[in-house]
């Protein structure tokens, strides 16, 4: 049975994505929420906290030396000596680091890179494959949620542009086959993926922040609404800590850094044509 969190969630702040200041941030979550999680459970809330770690691997793997996000699971330290291990050819057992990330890190030396592959797109893959399988139902299904939602918006984007979609599809889902497969105008999905025409609606929206803000709205809704009967459990906190972050992001942004990250991207289209990172 899951532990229950009276006394933890009944101290959270409440929370909506229209705020502009916060007395409370994910950094803080890890240090004073954190410990007090079940073994069980951290391991839920460290699959938050991966998406960090995904990031600062692709750092270190091009930089030893390069910077990273301190709100990962891993050190950099920690993340180096994996690395070198796995260079070497040595196993890394799976109880002490994610299997999904010593996979990409294995097949990242082991295999050279072929023309347009993107590491972020192989790690994304493995990263959501791995989430998807903690055995959370509500965790489970934000992580299928949200891939399902960036592969859809990232197939209506390359199909506006011209380009392929196939090689775009993060994950192996019967929604990715069907994106990287069908010619229909709703890749077969419709009935199939609720929200799919409300993916449309926000894919033909221009200004990239509004774009963005729609985006959230979604996923809050989303949120709300999956986890509607979860009072004091680990969802509840799993959820605040994804609002959380996703008012962060918002503070951190302005109008016109939305307008020039938007002309860049076309610009990059025009010119490389490839989805670039914003977009996923």
């Amino acid at each position: 049975m899951s532990k229950c969190y009276y006394y933890l969630v009944a101290g959270l702040p409440e929370l909506t994505l229209e705020d502009s200041k916060l007395s409370y941030t994910v950094a803080d979550f890890k240090t004073e929420l954190y410990p007090s999680l079940s073994d069980e459970d951290k391991r839920l809330v460290d699959l938050f906290y991966l998406k960090f770690d995904n990031a600062n691997v692709l750092k270190l793997l091009a930089d030893r030396d390069a910077a990273i996000d301190l709100r990962g699971v891993y050190s950099a330290e920690q993340l180096l000596e994996v690395i070198s291990l796995l260079k070497e050819g040595d196993e890394v057992p799976d109880s002490a680091f994610p299997s999904y990330l010593s996979t990409f890190i294995s097949e990242y030396f082991a295999t050279p890179a072929e023309e347009g592959f993107l590491h972020e797109d192989r790690l994304a893959a493995l990263y959501y494959g791995y989430a998807m399988k903690c055995g959370n139902r509500f965790v489970s299904s934000w992580f299928e949620f949200n891939m399902t939602m960036n592969n859809i918006l990232v197939a209506l984007t390359a199909r506006k542009f011209k380009m392929d979609v196939a090689p775009l599809i993060v994950g192996d889902t019967e929604v990715c086959e069907a994106l990287r497969t069908s010619t229909s105008r709703d890749f077969g999905l419709a009935g199939e993926v609720d929200i799919l025409e409300q993916l449309v609606k926000i894919s033909e929206t221009a200004e990239l922040l509004e774009r963005e803000k729609k985006i959230d709205q979604l996923r809050w809704k989303w949120m709300e609404e999956a986890s509607f009967f979860d009072y004091f459990t680990i969802e509840r906190l799993f959820v605040f800590l994804l609002q959380l972050e996703m008012i962060e992001r918002w503070i951190s942004l302005d109008k016109e850094k939305g307008n020039r990250m938007f002309r860049s991207i076309i610009a990059t289209l025009k010119d490389e044509v490839k989805i670039p990172a914003e977009f996923r």
